[in-house]
């Protein structure tokens, strides 16, 4: 088990932090309106992408984690039952989390170019698409062909941060792949979103590695088999 490290935890500086950042934000939006735009995917969007994208990056982010401690009420799950999905939790905060898991250093995904005659339109699909929870934020994508210059800079990325009401955090493994399995919402299984989203990442590179999500990986199939057999 990964055990805490003392971290600042003052709210004050929380908030000036999460200002500054939503600051960058804008100036990036605002940038880049007549432009073409970036967004990076590291959940559904790596196997369903934006409608409207030119060519796509596969790549990582450094200093984020990716977890199922995020409550989906609109995809996955209902308010009466909410599934599982994933989101990035920074590096630092995460150290101040008890989790099972260690860092896998990089969170692998892949970055979207979206041409600026649809930049607009598919700005305002994932604000809905992501509406549970997430917010914009600006993350540097790395190739594994460079892991010094970034191959993307300031790309759009939506995280679930959490403060956010559907944050959930972390529980037992067990028990988090068994809300997967017996989960369902207006997108499907909950458990198809997990399976779909490993087998995803494992296509994208043999690089990519994330022991959170394949350990999970592996318990919602025990559950699947075990109930095919009885």
């Amino acid at each position: 088990m990964v055990v805490p490290e003392h971290q600042d935890n003052d709210p004050h500086n929380v908030l000036i932090e999460k200002e500054a950042h939503s600051d960058q934000v804008d100036a990036v939006i605002k940038e880049t309106a007549d432009q073409s735009i970036w967004v990076f995917g590291y959940g559904s969007l790596i196997w369903k992408p934006p409608i409207h994208y030119e060519s796509k990056v596969i790549g990582y982010i450094k200093n984020y984690v990716r977890r199922f401690w995020q409550h989906s009420e609109d995809h996955r799950g209902t308010p009466e039952k909410p599934g599982r999905v994933v989101t990035l939790i920074p590096v630092d905060e995460w150290k101040t989390i008890e989790d099972v898991h260690g860092h896998d250093d990089v969170t692998w995904g892949v970055a979207f170019k979206i041409p600026s005659s649809d930049a607009e339109a598919t700005r305002a699909y994932l604000d809905h698409r992501e509406k549970n929870g997430y917010t914009v934020h600006t993350v540097d994508i790395y190739s594994a062909e460079d892991d010094q210059k970034p191959a993307v800079k300031d790309a759009l990325v939506y995280i679930a941060t959490t403060d956010n009401e559907a944050y959930v955090g972390p529980a037992p493994l067990e028990q988090i792949a068994k809300q997967v399995y017996e989960t369902y919402g207006p997108s499907g299984w909950n458990a198809e979103y997990l399976l779909n989203l490993a087998e995803a990442l494992r296509e994208i590179s043999p690089e990519a590695r994330d022991d959170h999500l394949f350990d999970l990986e592996r318990l919602v199939k025990d559950l699947i088999n075990s109930n095919k057999s009885t």
